[in-house]
């Protein structure tokens, strides 16, 4: 069977420990969309493995894919593969020969286009990493392949067609000297030698067949996305969105796995029990103004600080509009609500119950960001909980999370229509505390 995993808000929502957890289930876990834009952090035992682009179950020893709705910085994986056999493990990662490449020259477009959009509205706070411009060349049917790498013949051709409109975009359009990622040659012979490793090292597949004949023999295949449900090129804030589907149809056209067989499985929407933001654009939820000490000690408890970028992420109170969103447009089977920890001892806990736009309630997201923007939150209060001893509650299970943390997390459950499977109350696997295995469901 598939299950999904399925970030429900902005990303951020602590998907690697669910995907850590319910990987030691499955026999695959493949990522479906982004690249190494997607922090995720695991934590066993107390020790941290922070991860970009290796699938969260290689640190759980399962076979890994990248599928081909990823885009992939080779020197990325190599360095993340290299670094985790160095800690003992031997993760086993494919990936796809249908997936995109992100070469040098998408890199240096991705900080130049930022920084020209930095002066307004439309900086999207990307992480600089080319996944946006390779994308772009994805749509654009300019685009390198990781099965390119592999035949150098096919590889030249691309380079030579490619690179000198990306060497006149950079000099023509934004006025900068074209460095050695604008070099066909060079990037050639880089580029080449990477193929080799791939090659050698037998990692890249054809994921659809790969994954199907996983299926068709019995095996259990976890679906790993990235960011969120509201930074979905499609069904999110745009323009401040990702240039990937992280929504659960994604794990179809990202794979080569069909959607009937995608539908049959578990979907599993990860809630963070409040809101966290990096960039900008609207956000009707925020703490701001009188409540950002409040903010502050949110994201300096929650650890609010981006896992690839280091950059303090925006704090809001949970918004359940988001989330009855992200419930419909995923189909949600279940959810996994974490850092209920973090909330703990506040004085006040509250959350956007639904939206007053232009003197009308609604009770989801409008369709562009425009409105969403012009949505002031009504907030529902909460009888806050205190601080406890959140390991010996992970121990104990839920009856032993307080009763006003319970009450939360029932609510949440009956917004989204959704059964809860997990709560997290800290960043460790054994922190979480599982209701239902959905390979089990």
């Amino acid at each position: 069977m598939t299950v999904t995993i399925v970030g429900s808000q902005l990303g951020d929502e602590g998907k690697g420990a669910l995907v850590d957890l319910w990987g030691g289930d499955a026999d695959v876990v493949a990522r479906y969309q982004g690249g190494d834009n997607a922090g995720h952090t695991v934590v066993e035992g107390g020790d941290e493995y922070k991860l970009s682009l290796v699938p969260s179950g290689a640190v759980r020893d399962k076979v890994g894919v990248l599928g081909n709705g990823c885009v992939v910085n080779p020197k990325t994986l190599f360095s993340e593969i290299d670094e985790l056999r160095e800690r003992g493990l031997d993760p086993d990662v494919r990936v796809a020969r249908r997936a995109h490449v992100i070469m040098p020259y998408h890199r240096v477009l991705d900080g130049i286009e930022e920084d020209a959009k930095s002066d307004s509205d439309l900086d999207a706070g990307t992480t600089g990493r080319g996944i946006g411009p390779t994308y772009e060349d994805k749509a654009g049917r300019r685009g390198i392949r990781v099965g390119d790498l592999l035949d150098p013949e096919v590889l030249r051709d691309r380079l030579e067609y490619v690179v000198p409109q990306k060497r006149a975009l950079a000099e023509d359009v934004f006025g900068v000297e074209a460095g050695e990622a604008f070099d066909v040659d060079a990037v050639f012979e880089e580029y080449t030698e990477i193929g080799e490793r791939l090659r050698d090292e037998s990692m890249t597949v054809n994921a659809g067949e790969f994954l199907g004949s996983h299926l068709d023999d019995g095996d259990d295949v976890l679906f790993e996305g990235a960011q969120g449900t509201s930074i979905d090129i499609d069904h999110g804030i745009y323009p401040y969105v990702t240039s990937s589907n992280p929504t659960a149809g994604g794990a179809a056209t990202g794979t080569g796995i069909g959607p009937t067989v995608v539908g049959r499985g578990e979907v599993v929407g990860i809630v963070k029990a409040y809101l966290s933001r990096v960039g900008t654009g609207p956000l009707p939820t925020e703490l701001t103004g009188d409540d950002e000490e409040l903010a502050d000690s949110i994201r300096e408890k929650g650890g609010e600080f981006g896992t690839v970028t280091g950059r303090p992420r925006r704090i809001g109170w949970l918004d359940i509009p988001m989330l009855r969103h992200a419930a419909r447009a995923n189909g949600f089977t279940g959810i996994a609500v974490n850092h209920i920890d973090v909330l703990a001892g506040l004085d006040e806990v509250k959350v956007g119950h639904s939206y007053d736009l232009d003197g009308e309630e609604r009770f989801t997201m409008p369709a562009t960001t425009e409105r969403w923007g012009r949505c002031e939150p009504n907030l529902r209060e909460f009888e806050p909980w205190n601080d406890v001893d959140w390991m010996a509650v992970a121990e104990e299970g839920y009856d032993a999370i307080p009763d006003n943390a319970q009450a939360y997390l029932e609510y949440v459950s009956a917004e989204v229509d959704a059964p809860i499977y997990a709560i997290g109350v800290g960043p460790d696997r054994a922190e979480t505390i599982e209701l239902a295995n959905p390979f089990d469901e």
